[in-house]
């Protein structure tokens, strides 16, 4: 057979990327018009501020850094928008370019890639996974997703002592280290493709991964130990936030096929439709037809590694990964396996644990590099060479309401003009006092944002700390936050009470947001009471008049999460130059060799 021209080659290269591009237009087109996300847990706004909650040591646990250090820090510059539709683009994008980087760690170009890349990357981000996430809001925890593949990738590198493996290692673990989730799950993978792929010298990567494991997790973990958060969570959460069988599945067969999140109103549609069974029914097929063509197709004893072909027992600790991401939550929504998860969570840090279909992620590396090997084995025995497309279109087909903001799900708001009078306002005003927030609770309901139950912006919104109980209802249980102090003030608020109460607390400003729903109790007596500072339809800004009662800051505590803030940032900038850096050395040389054979032939 005449080897492929140049075109050909090119035209194979750049298929798989395309393709994926392609694919995340189609899922956020609609999250590029003018405007912000405000869905559930996703809040942009036109800007965040650097309060002691973007930093992790407000009063309640730091489940948003450095995300929200991060966006503070960006948005001075860059509409906040504009921010959140950029980078939730790019961790989309990694992932699926990642899968194709995957696919060619695992085998040398040739009959079939081109058409193995396109489907790896159709699965990793058209995916019930993927969808489920962006209509919980968890929009940041795709940076860990997207970074996944990337950190078997760098291990890969690294085993085969090719340039840029050490840097992408360290790149791709900051990237995920955006969420606490998404730093475990980078923490996890690393550990796994270690294994699958031995480094070199051992002792040295285990050193290097320990350190930047350390880095990756300090914005969280030190805002946690200085803030005096790191301690149990409610075991009420453990029940409501376990994994939940979709319809026509169980929980195992909606964790198989990625789904299973805790919240029925993140079901796509269709799998609530019954489309779920086919889309697991179809995961399942490719599962076992490419395991088996990915452990055949093997080679058997290489080592050390050839290039872009993965040693036999690669493939098995993905697998291995792979069962364990999906068997641990479903056993963990059993009885037996909700009273463990209540001791674990009770255990310093353990309410990370208790989203258990978070932990699915780790299944997708294994998945993509199945529906990899069984599109190249169809190619190898000959099939019909539209066999990737028509897997590619079972892939879309099973998730139609993946295409456009979720079905149409997810699309920009405009705040009130009223937000941004108050923020100016908070900005210029002097001394010192905390903002409450009514209704009480942390969700509401807009009118300019309808239909879904969303968290209430102005923590993010405005320049001074917020103070708000993070209660979480989900179904009929309560999940208890951590703030002793909001939960006073709400009190305060719903019961009535004299502004004195408020100031003694160190509350200088309330927030009114009357035409959003929620909970009120007496609290038209105290806004009777406060003076109007800024006066709107949608937000009203009162002021709690006389003398404010300072609330101690922790200087230290500040100083420390920052610091660990500032070490990951570091981190994840040194990482990308040297990255770069690499990248266009070897640039320079695959020029330089090309003139070489130009000039020889």
């Amino acid at each position: 057979m005449p080897l492929p021209g140049p075109r050909a080659r090119h035209w194979s290269r750049w298929a798989g990327p395309a393709h994926v591009m392609l694919l995340v237009t189609v899922m956020l087109l609609p999250l590029w018009r003018p405007g912000y996300l405000l869905h559930r847990d996703a809040v942009a706004t036109p800007r965040s501020y650097m309060t002691s909650s973007a930093l992790g040591v407000g009063g309640s646990a730091p489940r948003a850094v450095p995300q929200d250090w991060l966006l503070a820090l960006l948005s001075r510059w860059i509409d906040g928008g504009v921010l959140v539709t950029v980078l939730l683009s790019l961790f989309l994008l990694a992932g699926g370019w990642g899968a194709i980087a995957l696919v060619r760690q695992w085998w040398a170009p040739g009959h079939g890639r081109t058409g193995a890349e396109v489907v790896a990357g159709t699965l990793a981000v058209w995916n019930p996974y993927v969808v489920e996430r962006l209509l919980q809001g968890h929009w940041s925890l795709l940076a860990g997703y997207g970074a996944l593949p990337w950190v078997i990738v760098a291990a890969a590198r690294i085993h085969r002592r090719a340039p840029g493996g050490f840097p992408l290692l360290v790149v791709s673990m900051a990237v995920a280290g955006l969420t606490p989730t998404g730093a475990v799950l980078a923490v996890v993978a690393a550990c796994a493709g270690l294994i699958a792929f031995p480094p070199p010298r051992v002792a040295r990567a285990v050193g290097a991964l320990g350190s930047i494991s350390v880095v990756v997790a300090a914005p969280w973990v030190v805002a946690a130990v200085v803030s005096g958060q790191a301690g149990a969570s409610d075991a009420a959460g453990v029940a409501a936030f376990a994994a939940r069988a979709e319809t026509g599945l169980g929980t195992l067969g909606s964790l198989v096929s990625l789904g299973g999140i805790w919240n029925a109103g993140a079901v796509p549609e269709s799998r609530a439709a019954g489309l779920g069974v086919l889309a697991t029914a179809w995961i399942v097929l490719i599962v076992l037809a490419g395991g088996w063509a990915l452990f055949r197709s093997g080679p058997r004893g290489a080592a050390p590694l050839e290039p872009g072909i993965a040693p036999p027992r690669a493939g098995l600790v993905l697998a291995i990964l792979a069962a364990a991401a999906v068997l641990g939550p479903a056993l963990a929504a059993t009885g037996p396996g909700l009273r463990a998860m209540e001791v674990l969570v009770a255990l310093p840090g353990g309410g990370l644990l208790r989203d258990t279909h978070k932990w699915v992620a780790l299944a997708v590396p294994f998945l993509v590099l199945c529906a990899a090997a069984a599109t190249r084995w169809l190619a190898q025995a000959r099939a019909p060479r539209a066999v990737p497309a028509l897997l590619v279109v079972m892939l879309v087909a099973v998730l139609p309401d993946a295409a456009w903001g979720a079905g149409g799900v997810l699309r920009p708001i405009q705040y009130p003009d009223e937000w941004s009078a108050v923020a100016e306002h908070l900005e210029e005003a002097s001394g010192p006092g905390d903002v409450a927030v009514l209704p009480a609770g942390l969700l509401r309901r807009y009118p300019y944002a309808p239909g879904e139950v969303v968290l209430d912006p102005a923590p993010r919104m405005l320049p001074r700390d917020v103070v708000i109980t993070s209660d979480l209802p989900v179904g009929g249980t309560v999940v208890r936050g951590e703030d002793s102090r909001a939960r006073a003030v709400e009190a305060i608020l719903l019961a009535g009470g004299a502004p004195e109460d408020l100031a003694a607390l160190g509350i200088r400003w309330v927030v009114d947001q009357p035409t959003a729903a929620g909970q009120r109790g007496e609290s038209a007596a105290v806004l009777a009471a406060l003076p109007v500072v800024v006066a709107g339809t949608d937000v009203v800004l009162h002021e709690v008049p006389g003398p404010i009662t300072p609330v101690a800051r922790d200087d230290r505590a500040f100083v420390a999460a920052l610091v660990a803030h500032v070490a990951w940032l570091a981190l994840l900038v040194a990482g990308s130059a040297l990255l770069a850096s690499t990248v266009a050395r070897s640039g320079r040389g695959r020029g330089r060799s090309g003139r070489t054979a130009v000039g020889t032939r």
